[in-house]
Parts: C-alpha cells; sequence; structure tokens
C-alpha cells in the first residue's frame, strides 16, 4: 500500500517526541486511505457512492467506536499512544459529534499514525482488519 511510496526517515524517538495531534494528523489520512482503498476493492460504487459509504467509517463516532471495540487488543504501549492522543489538547471544536466522540476519534488517528510513522504497517493491517 501507500507506505511503498513514502520513506520516513525519522528514529522512533524523534516520533515519540511528536505531538499526538501531528501523528492524529497523518492517522486521519491513512485511515480514510485504507477505508477509501477497501471499498474500491470490494465494489463498484461511483465515486460520489464511494465518498457516502466512506463517510460511515472516516466519522467520528465510527472511529470512538472501533477504538472501544479494538482497546483490550492493543499493547500496553498502544494503550499509551491512544491516551496520549485522548488528552490532546485539541483547540478544535467538533462539527459533527460530541466532545468526547471527537477525543476518541483523535485517540484512535493517533494510534493508526503513531504505527504508521513508526513503520508499524502489519500492525495497522491487524488492527483495521477488526
Amino acid at each position: 500500500m501507500i507506505e511503498e511510496f513514502i520513506e520516513l526517515n525519522r528514529s522512533e524517538e524523534e516520533i515519540n517526541m511528536l505531538s499526538p495531534l501531528t501523528w492524529a494528523y497523518i492517522g486521519d489520512c491513512v485511515y480514510e486511505l485504507y477505508i477509501r482503498t477497501g471499498l474500491v476493492e470490494t465494489s463498484n460504487l461511483k465515486p460520489h457512492k464511494l465518498h457516502i459509504e466512506t463517510i460511515k467509517y472516516v466519522k467520528a463516532k465510527a472511529q470512538a467506536e472501533l477504538l472501544e471495540k479494538i482497546y483490550e487488543n492493543l499493547s500496553d504501549d498502544e494503550k499509551d499512544i491512544v491516551r496520549r492522543g485522548r488528552n490532546a489538547e485539541n483547540h478544535h471544536l467538533p462539527k459533527n459529534s460530541n466532545v468526547q466522540e471527537y477525543m476518541h476519534a483523535t485517540a484512535f488517528e493517533a494510534l493508526i499514525g503513531y504505527l504508521f510513522l513508526t513503520k508499524k504497517h502489519n500492525r495497522i493491517k491487524e488492527i483495521l482488519a477488526k
């Protein structure tokens, strides 16, 4: 997938020093690309319908629910990443969700972004396969 096209040159220590909101920024994109790719591979929908289906998965409520579903299967280190993402001070007010859903969605995106930046692509696939 995308990891074949992007070469990241930061050490895990440097990535740990990034803001959890930076992880979430990357995670949002990686997760949406995963969903879009999956829909293109498994359906014959036209672009507008693809977009409508994608929204069902990438909205804050769906991401918060996914985090809840996978949380017990995360390692302690991954749970720490989630905690840091959830507790990151974000001044953005959610448009289509409540604050708690938005915080949990940000935590989920932070986890995906962190795993992507640290080149743990197989772990992302394991998590998203659930």
